[in-house]
């Protein structure tokens, strides 16, 4: 009769000894890379709190991600001066995997990262005064400045005839001047606003809407700037704001003769990033 084989070692027919110790293995490494992954999604959320302040706040950055702080001014190339690094602070301490020392040291960073806008800011408008001095139309041309750009204000009411945005034959040489001055800045995002005051009917019906009348003003100075001194024109924006941003009362004819007015934004080097 023959005999019968010997069972494996270990008895019985389950797995080998060694699947034991391999499968432990497979699971110390599949923690290890939880552990891992857990650690990087923290640092994400992180680097996405830090670019959607940058974007709220600079406009530097590709779009995309949320705003966490309070929208300012609405501009067109880029976005509203930083409301508050205390704000931007708050957010991302409270943000989950965050350490009080991360988050002084982000928020010491977009505070210098402001500092150094509103010095280039600083030094452009010294540098046009000293232009518009020199070109004699310093009492024509308002200048201010922020972390953002220089803002040169024309008044409209004399820019253009009342409900037209046919520029006057005698303000060209004006803007002739403001050109030339632009001419130093070519390499900086230049952008050309519009606004009026809350107007009557038009009686020739040519602008229905302050929107088409700001607009067309803001595109007219863009377009004669821009052609004449050969700016680039993807650096050269335009629009109109009709009457919602006043800079003082309708309530009075030159209340609304201030508002009735021409802003020509030139940004900084750091807020002309494409």
């Amino acid at each position: 009769m023959a005999r019968k084989k010997k069972q494996a070692e270990g008895g019985g027919g389950g797995a080998p000894a060694w699947m034991a110790t391999f499968s432990d293995l497979m699971n110390l490494l599949l923690c290890f890379f939880v552990l891992l992954f857990a650690s990087s999604t923290v640092d994400a959320e992180k680097y996405e709190l830090i670019v959607a302040s940058l974007q709220s706040s600079f406009s530097i950055l590709p779009s995309g991600g949320s705003n966490i702080v309070d929208q300012g001014e609405l501009v067109g190339m880029g976005i509203s001066q930083l409301a508050g690094v205390d704000l931007v602070y708050t957010a991302m301490l409270n943000a989950g995997g965050t350490t009080q020392e991360e988050v002084d040291k982000d928020a010491d960073f977009i505070e210098k990262f402001e500092q150094e806008g509103m010095n280039q800011s600083e030094k452009m408008a010294d540098e046009i005064s000293k232009k518009l001095n020199e070109a004699g139309i310093q009492n024509e041309v308002k200048v201010d400045f922020n972390a953002q750009y220089v803002k040169l204000t024309l008044n409209g009411a004399i820019l253009f005839e009342p409900l037209s945005a046919t520029i006057r034959p005698e303000l060209k040489p004006t803007l002739d001047k403001i050109g030339g001055i632009l001419q130093g800045y070519k390499k900086n995002a230049i952008e050309v606003e519009g606004h009026t005051d809350p107007s009557p009917d038009d009686p020739n019906g040519q602008y229905v809407t302050d929107e088409e009348l700001s607009s067309y003003r803001a595109m007219n100075v863009a377009v004669y700037i821009r052609d004449k001194y050969e700016l680039d024109p993807a650096k050269v924006k335009f629009s109109g704001r009709a009457c919602y941003v006043p800079v003082d009362t309708s309530g009075t004819a030159d209340g609304r003769a201030q508002n009735r007015r021409v802003e020509i934004k030139i940004y900084n080097d750091l807020n002309s990033a494409e």
